[in-house]
């Protein structure tokens, strides 16, 4: 693919040069408006220098996304070592587990691309038109035996089916971490099947002192979450989701003794606050959704997670525990915390904090996302 010449603004050519794999869609000029979606642009600043190259994407906030700074053109040697790189990264996970995410997006230097391996298949994703090709290349790369790809998802259009590359495409696979076996949704999962960074807590619950606990899992999806309890020794989870196949795959692959789990469909944000104040746990755990995309939805998101905590703090006995979990990079770090601590209140009090797992690096302020934070009541 031959980069066509984009000239940068003054602002948008120092943020390239600073290493900010973005340029928003403010920061462009109207020239852009000629490039079609998934460009790929040689970007020049007004003394027509090569700023870097980049993808262009017509929709959102996000006009660039900046492949590599400098004058060098990206190439199957550069992309080569953003994977060596990569793979550096992540090589003391392997001791632990079969399951990790290969390439992370832009924190990784591969814009717009994310492979996850579960055991004996990887699954590779682009959430940009111009990434398609980049998504191959890692695709081709890997060694491992099963391989699919799921294409960039258009705006305003239904989601492509994934496609086999390599090997047999299964609706569930297994992988381990530590002495825990979980299995993997391909065929209705979210994102590329399950979320992998969220390893760290699932680690964190194995290792907790939960022998004879009732434990609340919010949010449980497919309980993964519920296992590692049950693994250190809870005799109760309940589980609670809006997905029902979510909540029936759990119940086939993520219980080991059926006695101790409870399975509910509901809309969490209605059932919590619902239930009777008698039902106490040791644990609650809530992972709600993102809820926000965008800076202005941030307000709404946070009076969420307002009445979520003041709802779950009342179902925590007095020496239990509660884990509070935000997964959008809209709301940073300070904000999550002061809206949780508010609304359990001063019977809680700030544990730790989990940090993120090696495969799911921050490589810049945006790909903060996920921050887990550990009270005790």
């Amino acid at each position: 693919m031959t980069p066509r010449r984009y000239q940068l603004r003054k602002e948008a050519a120092a943020i390239v040069r600073g290493g900010h794999p973005w340029v928003f869609r403010e920061q462009m000029s109207s020239a852009a408006s000629v490039f079609r979606d998934g460009a790929w642009l040689r970007l020049v600043d007004g003394g027509n220098r090569v700023a870097g190259y980049g993808m262009y994407e017509t929709e959102g906030a996000i006009a660039i996304r900046v492949l590599r700074v400098g004058e060098a053109p990206p190439d199957a040697a550069w992309l080569r070592d953003q994977l060596a790189r990569a793979a550096a990264k992540r090589a003391a996970l392997l001791e632990e587990t079969d399951a990790l995410r290969i390439v992370h997006g832009e924190s990784d230097g591969v814009p717009a691309v994310v492979a996850d391996r579960f055991g004996d298949t990887l699954v590779v994703a682009s959430y940009a038109a111009g990434a398609e090709a980049l998504a191959r290349y890692v695709a081709h790369a890997s060694d491992a035996p099963n391989v699919l790809v799921r294409p960039a998802r258009r705006r305003h259009a239904p989601a492509a089916a994934p496609r086999t590359l390599r090997g047999t495409a299964r609706e569930v696979v297994t992988f381990r971490e530590g002495a825990l076996a979980f299995a993997v949704d391909l065929a209705a999962g979210h994102k590329t099947g399950t979320y992998l960074d969220l390893r760290g807590l699932r680690r964190a619950l194995a290792a907790a002192p939960l022998h004879g606990a009732r434990v609340l899992n919010l949010f449980a999806y497919t309980g993964m979450l519920g296992r590692a309890a049950e693994a250190a020794g809870a005799a109760h989870v309940t589980h609670v989701d809006a997905s029902e196949r979510a909540l029936a795959f759990a119940a086939a692959h993520h219980v080991g003794d059926p006695a101790r789990h409870r399975f509910v469909a509901a809309d969490v944000f209605a059932w919590l606050p619902a239930l009777d104040p008698a039902e106490q746990f040791d644990l609650v755990i809530a992972d709600p959704p993102a809820m926000t995309s965008r800076r202005a939805q941030v307000g709404q998101a946070l009076a969420a997670y307002r009445r979520l905590y003041t709802a779950a703090a009342r179902h925590v006995r007095p020496g239990g525990a509660l884990v509070a979990a935000c997964c959008t990079s809209r709301i940073e770090r300070p904000e999550f915390r002061r809206t949780v601590q508010g609304a359990l209140g001063a019977g809680f009090v700030l544990d730790r904090e989990l940090p993120t797992e090696p495969d799911h690096p921050v490589g810049f302020a945006q790909a903060d996302y996920l921050k887990i934070l550990w009270f005790k009541h």
